[in-house]
């Protein structure tokens, strides 16, 4: 338990510092969501159309932005081959990395969503399973990004192929997150996409550590 939570203060410190990748995903999110209106024009009908897609789209390009931070640094000082040497398994390391960057990407996202949806003329009705359905849907995200993270650990310019290899495996994520705004904004039942959302993520958060781990073995050979 010590080691976990001493791995996980690590992380969370060098995601907050200068450079770490922090701001990066939030300044994102607030950029694209606000320069939106200029681009479709004013009329709240339209904006009121694309918000759920927009907010989602957004929050899913800003939570892969720092995903090559992940292992690439640690990789390259060599404290990976340390860490991977602790007693925590290569697992439990995996994990606490992608909860930490989704406590530094993700979870500012949620918080600021429905700040932005006003712009967007989303119906309050909706804030509160945007929020939702970002809460469920994010975490998942940051595990995706672990394992691309990990394939692509030790390749020079790794970030393009990251961004190819992790983008095609977020789109279910995108398709019920963004339904289920939807459905919340038309006044229809969210909660079957909201719950296909929970229980993808989970299987997500059940399989992602092993997944990564395998491919940091082979690349720490």
């Amino acid at each position: 338990m010590k080691t976990a939570s001493a791995v996980l203060g690590r992380e969370l410190r060098l995601a907050l510092r200068s450079g770490g990748g922090a701001g990066l995903g939030l300044s994102f999110f607030l950029i694209v969501v606000l320069l939106v209106p200029f681009g479709t024009g004013p009329d709240p009908e339209r904006l009121r159309a694309i918000a759920p897609g927009t907010l989602w789209l957004a929050a899913l390009l800003a939570c892969q932005l720092s995903l090559d931070r992940l292992f690439q640094t640690d990789y390259e000082d060599g404290t990976l081959d340390i860490l991977s040497l602790s007693p925590l398994p290569l697992e439990g390391l995996v994990a606490l990395k992608a909860l930490a960057h989704w406590l530094t990407t993700g979870l500012p996202l949620v918080i600021v969503a429905p700040v932005l949806a006003i712009t967007l003329n989303l119906p309050g009705d909706a804030f509160a399973w945007l929020m939702a359905s970002l809460a469920l849907g994010t975490p998942g995200l940051s595990f995706l990004g672990a394992i691309g993270g990990a394939v692509t650990v030790g390749l020079r310019r790794g970030g393009l192929l990251l961004s190819v290899l992790v983008l095609p495996l977020y789109i279910p994520t995108l398709i019920f997150g963004a339904r289920a705004v939807a459905s919340a904004a038309e006044g229809t039942d969210p909660m079957p996409a909201l719950t296909l959302l929970a229980g993808l993520t989970l299987f997500i958060l059940a399989l992602a550590p092993f997944a990564a781990a395998a491919a940091l073995r082979i690349n720490l050979r």
